[in-house]
């Protein structure tokens, strides 16, 4: 009697139930296939035809007038937020102190959220030294810790200098701009009146560390060589990854400034800035060195951060990005659809639940197909998509399978957070740098300097 009764509720419920999930993901599957296809014909497309930003975009290197000297060079404020950063301060506020600029035409901004009093002292004595040096340095501090990096930058806006700024530069605490990294990227902003955004890429010191973040970089690399390229040539548009990027001081204005309502600051400014018809552009030319997570707690907590976010500020500007009237409805469409649900909602659900659920759980119900073209071919394609990103690391794509296929049920969780604001989601854990980045070579020291540069 029990068995008869198991396999009514088998064949008339729980299969019919598994075909449809199968159904569901199928469907996703091939949105997912879709998306990366067309992002990956972009790319190719942007290498054959060798449509580069400064193609596509005006760009002159600046020069120094005779009559007007400095005067024509703007003003460009470099921020770099931290929080008792004891292992990495010094490099990036070194590497901020050597861009080559005017001295009179650079400002410095080092907000420092520390609570250890011992790196406090440090971070003051550090800025203290490149002061004497010429440098326009400014150490700036708050009572509070609110809004974390959001109201860091927020409350470093305030400031009178800020004001007779026009362009500001990003970079974390980890992060090393080459000299030139002004020279290269605020030409794009000054000859382009259209342009809010110039995003460079990721250079990882520590790749090299450990599996993980061999792993890591595989991910980014495809992250900056798809997503970013892609957004940037076919819609102007693209997430801005929160360092490593310069902003015109009016465009950020328009849209509000800096909020804290998310854990992605970074990407809430950017689709605000979006919304108000700016243009953004990524120079892949141009690169930053980081350091990646070398610690799997750490890489944890920003993976958290880094798919609850979107995800709760999908469900947060969803409606007034359909409301808005200053884009088209294609650009509309495309930051909900690709930017946010494709690449920030179900891809996440899709790998968990497909690969690490239907798939392990169809063995139990022989009579559902699933295709082949779902299990083999489209993974198949998007995985050679990924690996292709990083060459050097082509040999360890099974390993790169096997650790996305892991953080996907944690990245879902984090997902599922931000849709429905749960408990955790504005939760905001520091990734801690473990100063990885010493190990590498430092950039000149700064002589004395001449004609209001300074000497290298």
């Amino acid at each position: 009697m029990k068995t008869m009764w198991w396999r009514d509720m088998r064949s008339l419920l729980i299969v019919p139930m598994f075909k449809c999930l199968v159904a569901i993901c199928l469907v996703i599957s091939l949105l997912v296939f879709v998306e990366s296809l067309y992002m990956n014909i972009v790319v190719i497309y942007v290498k054959l035809c060798k449509r580069k930003p400064e193609k596509i975009y005006k760009w002159e290197a600046m020069q120094e007038d005779l009559e007007l000297g400095n005067q024509n060079f703007p003003m460009v404020l470099v921020q770099i937020p931290m929080y008792n950063e004891r292992e990495v301060f010094k490099l990036s506020i070194g590497a901020a102190c050597r861009l080559i600029w005017p001295l009179d035409r650079l400002i410095v901004q080092v907000l420092d959220d520390s609570t250890d009093p011992t790196i406090m002292e440090m971070v003051s004595t550090e800025c203290g030294k490149w002061a004497t040096k010429g440098i326009n340095i400014k150490c700036e501090r708050r009572d509070n810790r609110n809004g974390y990096k959001a109201g860091a930058l927020k409350q470093g806006m305030r400031h009178s200098y800020v004001k007779t700024c026009t362009y500001i530069a990003i970079f974390d605490a980890d992060f090393q701009p080459e000299p030139d990294y002004l020279e290269r990227t605020v030409p794009f902003l000054i000859h382009n009146p259209e342009l809010a955004l110039v995003q460079a890429r990721w250079k990882f010191v520590n790749a090299k560390k450990c599996l993980m973040t061999r792993m890591q970089e595989m991910s980014l690399n495809y992250h900056f060589t798809a997503e970013q390229e892609s957004g940037s040539t076919r819609h102007a548009f693209f997430g801005f990854n929160g360092t490593a990027g310069v902003w015109r001081l009016a465009a950020m204005e328009e849209a509000g400034g800096w909020k804290d309502r998310t854990t992605v600051e970074d990407m809430d400014l950017a689709v605000r800035v979006g919304l108000h018809g700016w243009k953004f552009v990524f120079v892949n030319d141009v690169s930053v060195k980081s350091e990646l997570p070398s610690q799997f707690k750490a890489f944890r907590f920003q993976q958290h951060r880094w798919s609850c976010g979107p995800a709760n500020l999908f469900r947060k500007m969803t409606m007034e990005i359909i409301r808005n009237k200053r884009v088209t409805i294609w650009k509309k469409l495309y930051v909900i659809y690709s930017f946010f649900f494709v690449r920030k909602i179900i891809v996440h659900f899709f790998t968990f639940f497909f690969y690490c659920f239907i798939l392990p759980t169809s063995v139990f119900f022989p009579e559902v197909n699933i295709p082949t073209w779902s299990t083999v071919y489209f993974p198949f394609m998007i995985t050679l998509f990924n690996a292709i990103a990083t060459p050097r690391s082509f040999y360890l794509v099974i390993f790169w399978v096997l650790f996305e296929n892991v953080m996907a049920m944690h990245r879902t969780k984090g997902t599922f957070i931000g849709l429905l604001e749960g408990g955790r989601v504005n939760e905001w854990v520091v990734t801690e740098k473990l100063g990885d980045a010493l190990e590498t070579k430092l950039l000149p020291q700064v002589r004395k300097p001449r004609n209001g540069f300074l000497e290298r």
